[in-house]
């Protein structure tokens, strides 16, 4: 024998045991939804997370059942994440937000047999319960709480739950290729699909977000992760958090920019990720209470494509860095993050910034390509627009009860978006594929106009679609929302293209309104939009 290396299995469980091993003190601070505010420990989400698995075994549940939550970012949904999936169960976390026909489905479609609820959603879970197929026990993520148990029949607390099991049990054994988790994606079209993980795709996810040119979690960050636990694990934080054993302060229910203010100053926040809608309310409201965020230094946005007016904002007036992230559910969900190489710090310093608004490069682990629509690969040239492909340790294979076949391209999982990349990787997500303008046999990118009118200080909200055009088949509107106590003109608002763009670029008409169509992720439903406005040019 020429010798190897110890062989142990990339499991989720190993990362909160680790946590609870050497960083086993650190803080965990929960803002609950009943009980206001605790703080906890690594050690204690540790023993907790080998009580509930304990507890479910013992419930008789099979290996691999799926076991869903319904619940906000708190202590017992970390727990959740960490004693469901490390006893061999699949966590699957769903979003609230979604139409009850949706929830049926998905739940159904999943054949969950365990949910986890706050107690936020007993009057969603009471109308949608005799429609569950395979439900057997619901858990109120509470102690007991004999008003919720009124208006459920059967219902289990949590506390009392993890009572019967044992801090003691160990992990069982099993295959690193197990599943661990399971979100559906928002479903714009038709119903949602689901993507399984495993639990070595997302330790591998986990050691990519750790990385300095992706997140960068440490052992000396407090992180704040606003993205809900609902929508692909909260990007993964919490077990690329436990991997290092860094601070975290669960939000709960009110993410309001005057309540995560409040918990970035109170418990000295030094990292926080989460949506542009969200850092919008939050820029808002330090502005107001005139606060310079001091101990906030990073910021990842992802979600949606960030404005390049709010990295500057964050940069100039607070000094965070915000980090502009792109992934997909499908991708678990990291695909790139925009970090600087190190020839860049010798470009003026206005390149440098130009620089950070794409975004950015992939970790390893994860490859891009751009196609033609024959699927030939394009140039990676920064210049030429293709349908953007990806592949790698921690994207989808198929969809939950789909084929290979049915799910990816020549072995590449076509993303639905149109982008650019150039020779270090950088990419550049030009718009949706169903979303780009095609305006006299010429390609408009709403996101690009989009990130221009956001920065117009009368502006709260913007998006930009195509419409029917008799002459040149479709062109751009900006569907706009005024900001609190501004009346914009039409002429106004779109002088902040003028030399910006080329002219015929420039949306041919701006349409007012109160708020914009959102799906459960907070992505804008364009769909909609055109839906509304298809021929407001021609008529």
């Amino acid at each position: 024998m020429l010798g190897q290396m110890m062989n142990f299995p990339l499991t989720i469980g190993s990362l909160v045991d680790h946590a609870a091993r050497y960083h086993g003190t650190t803080r965990i601070v929960s803002v609950n939804t009943v009980y206001g505010i605790e703080s906890t420990t690594w050690a204690s989400v540790n023993a907790n997370a080998h009580r509930l698995g304990d507890a479910l075994t013992n419930l008789g549940l099979r290996p691999q059942a799926r076991c869903a939550t319904i619940a906000w970012n708190n202590r017992r949904h970390l727990e959740i994440y960490f004693g469901v999936s490390g006893a061999g169960f699949i966590c699957h976390t769903i979003n609230p937000r979604l139409f009850p026909e949706q929830l049926i489905y998905i739940i159904n479609h999943a054949e969950d047999e365990v949910m986890f609820i706050d107690k936020t959603f007993i009057p969603l879970v009471k109308a949608i319960r005799d429609k569950l197929t395979f439900v057997k026990y619901i858990v109120l993520m509470e102690g007991r709480d004999e008003e919720s148990g009124n208006e459920i029949n059967g219902l289990i607390y949590y506390d009392e739950l993890i009572s019967i099991g044992s801090p003691e049990k160990d992990w069982p054994d099993f295959d690193e290729n197990t599943a661990s988790s399971l979100c559906y994606t928002s479903g714009t079209t038709g119903n949602p699909k689901g993507v399984l993980f495993s639990h070595r795709s997302t330790v591998l996810h986990s050691f990519a977000s750790n990385t300095r040119d992706c997140i960068g979690f440490s052992a000396r960050d407090i992180v704040l992760p606003v993205v809900p636990m609902f929508h692909v694990n909260a990007w993964g934080s919490p077990y690329a958090c436990a991997m290092v054993g860094a601070q975290i302060v669960l939000p709960g229910p009110r993410l309001d920019g005057a309540s995560l203010v409040n918990l970035i100053e109170k418990y000295r926040v030094s990292i926080a990720l989460g949506v542009p809608t969200i850092w919008r309310g939050l820029l808002t409201e330090a502005r107001k209470l005139d606060t310079t965020l001091g101990s906030l230094k990073r910021t990842v946005v992802g979600g949606s494509a960030c404005p390049p007016s709010m990295i500057a904002e964050f940069r100039d007036d607070f000094d965070v860095e915000l980090i502009h992230a792109w992934g997909m559910t499908e991708m678990s969900p990291l695909g790139s993050s925009n970090q600087p190489l190190a020839k860049h710090f010798d470009l003026p310093i206005s390149e440098q910034h130009a620089l950070r608004e794409n975004q950015g490069r992939p970790p390893w682990g994860v490859e891009l390509k751009i196609v033609d629509p024959s699927g030939v690969e394009l140039p990676k040239d920064g210049v030429t627009q293709g349908d953007l492909m990806v592949r790698g340790h921690w994207i989808l294979e198929r969809y939950f009860r789909q084929t290979r076949e049915e799910t990816l391209t020549d072995d590449w999982f076509h993303t639905g978006d149109v982008a650019t990349l150039d020779n270090d990787g950088y990419l550049s997500i030009k718009d949706r594929s169903k979303d780009i303008i095609k305006s006299g046999g010429e390609w408009i990118s709403s996101v690009d106009l989009e990130n221009i009118a956001i920065a117009h200080p009368s502006l709260e909200d913007a998006a930009v679609i195509g419409v029917h055009h008799e002459k040149w088949d479709e062109r751009p509107i900006l569907v706009a929302v005024p900001a609190e106590k501004h009346s914009p003109s039409e002429s106004d608002v779109l002088t902040i293209f003028d030399g910006k763009v080329t002219k015929w670029h420039i949306p041919d008409k701006v349409v007012f309104t109160d708020l914009l169509p959102r799906n459960a992720t907070g992505k804008v439903l364009k769909r909609n939009l055109r839906e509304t406005y298809c021929n407001i040019l021609i008529d």
